[in-house]
């Protein structure tokens, strides 16, 4: 006998709608969760408490007799701004970073990079805060089985990610404008915390534009692996006045994907909560995109609107890229067949 408040995998996989985003803010949280033993040549994704002593910055600010043991790297490099006689340093600082960073490469099996993209549609939105190219890496490779995948957003600027402001064209770095053939000039990837100016940059500008009407279209809000720190409180009040007054959010649901304790996220995070609808999970395997890929919105409004139960779809784990790839053609091919 056919149970009618079930929603079997089968039936997940072919509802296909046209649905309200699933927005997900990446944070270094989420490249450190993704290569705890390093990316493919075996290189540490830095948090910003640790940040001098994984990327080789701590030279430079040795040889000028800068302390920077302790410190946030963000910080030491406001407090340098501040001087205009720090200026070459400056310069050397922000080279060493972007050289570093350039070079990570994420290795040839599925990554955590690859199943998020896989999991979202071209609806969805990417927001993230790291200058690892891992996101532009992972949608390039996968983009070769469907061309509906997340929008990404760049809120601090990417090693990866180019803009051309006269033709406002983006894309990856270094590649052609596809209007006016010069080279996409990389992103700036430095502000003085204490004044950051997003709308000096074009490309940074243009992102934070792009995610305040994601916030506020959004239905689901997953933050993975951002703590939102003190010294960019702006990024966050920005949020803020976008996500809106919570609640007007009754019916959004936030996930919080952390290791840090629970009380502590909801503390940082409460004017994003409505109520007691928000999740938190010490990995990402428990979120709603990873049990539910593409299916997201879908199943959200299933289980909490209609009152289903859902039997659910969880992304398995694969030895090889294909593999993964290989899984995700089924719901791939509703969505094809549908539009």
């Amino acid at each position: 006998m056919t149970n009618k408040n079930l929603v079997t995998t089968a039936e997940e996989i072919a509802d296909y709608q046209l649905v309200r985003p699933h927005l997900v803010i990446l944070g270094a949280g989420a490249s450190r969760a993704a290569f705890p033993a390093g990316e493919l040549q075996g290189r540490r994704l830095p948090l910003m408490a640790d940040f001098a002593e994984i990327v080789p910055v701590a030279p430079v600010l040795e040889k000028s007799g800068i302390d920077w043991h302790g410190k946030n790297f963000e910080e030491i490099y406001s407090l340098l701004s501040e001087k205009p006689e720090h200026q070459p340093l400056q310069k050397e600082l922000e080279e060493a970073v972007a050289n570093y960073f350039s070079e990570l490469r994420l290795p040839e099996t599925p990554t955590l990079y690859d199943l998020i993209v896989l999991s979202l549609r071209r609806k969805d939105v990417i927001a993230t805060f790291n200058w690892d190219p891992f996101l532009i890496q992972a949608l390039k490779r996968n983009g070769y089985i469907t061309d509906s995948l997340p929008t990404p957003l760049f809120l601090h600027g990417n090693v990866a990610h180019g803009y051309c402001e006269q033709d406002t064209f983006q894309g990856v770095a270094g590649q052609p404008c596809l209007r006016c053939g010069k080279p996409l000039v990389r992103d700036k990837l430095l502000f003085p915390v204490a004044i950051k100016d997003y709308s000096s940059d074009p490309a940074i500008k243009k992102a934070w534009e792009v995610v305040r009407v994601a916030l506020k279209e959004s239905l689901t809000l997953t933050i993975f692996g951002y703590s939102a720190p003190a010294s960019d409180q702006d990024a966050k009040e920005i949020m803020l006045e976008a996500w809106g007054e919570k609640e007007k959010r009754q019916f959004e649901a936030t996930e919080l994907i952390d290791i840090r304790p629970k009380e502590e996220l909801y503390a940082n995070w409460e004017p994003f909560i409505f109520g007691g609808h928000y999740k938190v999970y010490p990995d990402i395997d428990q979120s709603l995109m990873l049990n539910h890929p593409r299916r997201s919105i879908e199943t959200f409004l299933k289980r909490y609107i209609e009152g289903k139960f859902i039997e659910g779809n969880a992304v398995p784990r694969f030895e090889t890229l294909k593999e993964l790839q290989d899984w995700f053609r089924p719901l791939i091919e509703v969505e094809q067949h549908q539009v």
